[in-house]
């Protein structure tokens, strides 16, 4: 992950890095979860975007 976040490429865009606090926010927006949720999410699945929304998606439920 690039330092500079408008540095962004494809790999970027497949996973979600948990350590960096703008990607976690930018997940939570964009899924409609809080921080903690995103956070707890890659933390119990991995950083695979894909998987991640899907997961995401059954909270909102």
């Amino acid at each position: 992950m690039a330092d500079d976040p408008m540095k962004r490429g494809a790999q970027d865009r497949r996973q979600v890095s948990g350590s960096e606090d703008h990607e976690v926010r930018y997940f939570a927006e964009q899924n409609g979860v809080s921080m903690d949720e995103a956070r707890r999410l890659i933390a119990d699945h991995g950083n695979d975007r894909a998987t991640l929304e899907a997961e995401a998606k059954k909270l909102r439920r």
